[in-house]
């Protein structure tokens, strides 16, 4: 009877880029990982960081995939030898997008020094609202602007409600700003900046921005700010609430929420809706109906066939009109930055 043959086939590795990336720091050591986390922005640390210490039992065969991978990667698209900034900045903005890898590639092209405004980011809310606290509502505004929205939210909730009002009208009627006044601003802050400005005017601000950070600050101060804009600007607090809550965020209403939401929904509309919906709150809906209801909506919308955008639209806003109306009668919670936990 010949010998049963031992099985070497690793298990299959199922690595996050996020795990991956944590993994190969690890192996690099401090010092080497201190050098790449240097280049990183503070979200970016923050996250890398969290997956590092939340990593348990990594396996020798997942080490070995993430370092093969990392030398695939190198292998295959390293610069180096080319000694090229249009390398490295292509590289970047590849990687990260435009809007992400400007500060960096200003950072890394230019010296490696950070800005004021790249300072701030590293602060505690409190500090960096201390330091703007008797600046201008302008240069207030600016630096919401600047700053990450959840960052943003924690500066403005410092502030007294009237200045919250006034910094977030100026920072919602923001569009771009100049160069100059970037490079005046960080003057203010006491940084120098390893260059120039740079040419472009910046786009900053915005009711898009402004949305962004009400969503982050907690629920009643919220609603109290955004009711205030409206009273000045009713077009304005408008704008910024419909881009508050967006279709897509429908993901992060709980069940419950949106079962009832769905007792609340023609099956037409919800039908036109969920054409322009992802995979992912397409499956949120259909869980949350019953086997028979959900199979005859996946029907239905294998049947239903090109639709306008336009149309698309409009059901979306139907049923967002109406997750917002339950929301105010309290009937649901709808998700958010600024949602409070339930208990």
């Amino acid at each position: 009877m010949a010998g049963k043959e031992k099985d070497n086939t690793q298990p299959a590795v199922n690595l996050s880029l996020l795990d991956q990336s944590a993994i190969l720091l690890m192996t690099l050591g401090e010092s080497a990982a201190a050098e790449v986390l240097k280049h990183m922005g503070p979200k970016e640390v923050q996250r890398i960081g969290t997956a590092m210490a939340t990593l348990t039992n990594v396996q020798q065969y997942e080490v070995e995939y993430v370092l093969n991978n990392f030398m695939t990667e190198v292998r295959t698209q390293t610069g180096l030898g080319m000694g090229s900034d249009g390398y490295i900045r292509n590289m970047l903005v590849t990687a990260l997008g435009e809007d992400k890898a400007n500060g960096l590639i200003d950072r890394i092209l230019l010296g490696g020094n950070t800005t004021g405004l790249d300072t701030l980011k590293w602060m505690e809310a409190r500090s960096v609202a201390d330091i703007i606290r008797n600046e201008h509502p302008q240069i207030q505004a600016i630096v919401l602007a600047y700053l990450d929205a959840d960052q943003s939210a924690e500066v403005l909730s410092q502030f007294p409600d009237k200045v919250r009002l006034d910094v977030m009208m100026r920072l919602a009627s923001l569009d771009t700003v100049q160069p100059s006044a970037l490079q005046e601003l960080n003057d203010i802050l006491e940084k120098q900046f390893a260059g120039n400005a740079g040419s472009q005017v910046k786009e900053m601000g915005g009711t898009k921005t402004a949305a962004e950070i009400v969503n982050f600050l907690d629920s009643t101060a919220g609603s109290e700010l955004l009711d205030s804009i409206k009273e000045i600007d009713e077009d304005m607090g408008t704008q910024i609430q419909d881009l508050m809550f967006v279709f897509d965020n429908l993901r992060d209403v709980d069940d419950r929420g949106i079962q009832a939401l769905l007792r609340e929904v023609s099956s037409e509309v919800l039908i036109l809706a969920l054409k322009g919906a992802d995979e992912g709150l397409q499956e949120k809906i259909f869980k949350n109906m019953s086997s028979r209801a959900a199979e005859l909506l996946k029907d239905d919308l294998e049947a239903k066939g090109p639709v306008r955008v336009s149309e698309v639209q409009g059901a979306q806003k139907e049923i967002l009109t109406i997750a917002r109306r339950m929301a105010d009668a309290g009937e649901i919670m709808l998700g958010g930055g600024g949602a409070e936990d339930m208990i």
